[in-house]
Formats: C-alpha cells, sequence, structure tokens
C-alpha cells in the first residue's frame, strides 16, 4: 500500500473506474452475444437485439471504454452478420 495521501488517492480512483470498465465491458459483451446467437438461430429478434447491443457499444465507446473505431468495427460486424441472417 502506498504512504503517500495522493498514491492511496490514485489507487482508490482506478479501483472505481476499473470496477466501472468491467461493468460496462461486461453488459456489452453479453449484448454482443446475445445478438450473436439469435442471427444464427435466425429468429426474429435479431434486429431489436442488435439495436441494444449498439446502444451498449456507443455507450461504452462514450464512457471511453472502448475506442470509437472500435466501436465503430463490432457495429459494423454485428449488422452484417443481422443482415445476412435476414436473407
Amino acid at each position: 500500500m502506498a504512504n503517500i495521501k495522493s498514491a492511496q488517492k490514485r489507487i482508490r480512483v482506478a479501483e472505481k473506474r476499473q470496477a466501472r470498465n468491467k461493468h460496462i465491458k461486461s453488459y456489452t459483451k453479453t449484448a454482443i452475444k446475445k445478438v450473436t446467437v439469435s442471427a444464427g438461430a435466425n429468429d426474429g429478434k435479431a434486429k431489436e437485439l442488435l439495436l441494444q447491443a449498439i446502444a451498449a457499444i456507443d455507450k461504452a465507446a462514450s464512457k471511453g471504454v472502448f475506442h470509437k473505431n472500435t466501436a465503430a468495427r463490432k457495429k459494423s460486424k454485428l449488422t452484417k452478420m443481422v443482415n445476412k441472417s435476414a436473407v
């Protein structure tokens, strides 16, 4: 444990941010997985799940959990997958 007060605060802040980032990343991964499973099963829910996943990805990008290009890549990949399964 750090002895300096500012270092102790940095540790506390880092732990808080790590917990927040982990929660957002987990939520986003779950949303992406739901879309993937739905698109693979060819059921009708894929489009609405895609919208939820895109919202989760955008939120993660706005919070700084994902880089904006990473978010764009993930959204594009999911959209292609859903569109391909709908055909």
